[in-house]
């Protein structure tokens, strides 16, 4: 793979992983009485994280995070997390596992392809992947169970 087609992907998760933090810090305030709520701050939190790791891999390999993921994921983030909390909470829960896997999906691709190419830039590019991948599955993880729990009528407001 390239150096343009990395950047490239790379990009895609820099503006995948901004939509998610705003994303998840509308649903943290819209669902602000319920546990839920402070699951997604923490969350939001997490998938800043992503977003600076994959911004400074992008620095390092001689570009710059793509202004599409700088303006317009936040937006899209903001917009969708509200719409999404109109839904109610198990399905926010639900479309927030989907676009979870997403990421997973993403991630997983790119790293078998950088293994296939025998590729890794700075040493340890697929190892920083690979911990935003288990990240994202942890966070499918967590809400599916907070859906199990909301369908059984376990989880109540803190």
């Amino acid at each position: 793979m390239d150096q343009e087609d990395l950047i490239r992907r790379l990009n895609w998760f820099y503006s995948l992983e901004m939509n998610q933090v705003e994303l998840y810090k509308v649903q943290s305030k819209q669902f602000k009485d319920h546990y839920a709520g402070q699951v997604f701050e923490r969350v939001a939190a997490i998938e800043q994280s992503h977003v600076d790791n994959v911004a400074a891999r992008i620095t390092s390999l001689g570009a710059k995070p793509t202004l599409l993921g700088e303006v317009v994921s936040p937006i899209l983030g903001m917009s969708l997390g509200n719409l999404m909390s109109l839904t109610g909470l198990e399905r926010t829960l639900q479309l927030n596992m989907e676009l979870e896997r997403k990421a997973m999906s993403d991630y997983k691709k790119l790293i078998e392809d950088l293994v296939a190419g025998g590729e890794d830039p700075g040493g340890d590019l697929c190892s920083q992947l690979k911990d935003n991948f288990v990240d994202e599955h942890l966070h499918t993880a967590l809400f599916d169970t907070l859906r199990e729990n909301l369908m059984e009528d376990k989880i109540e407001t803190l």
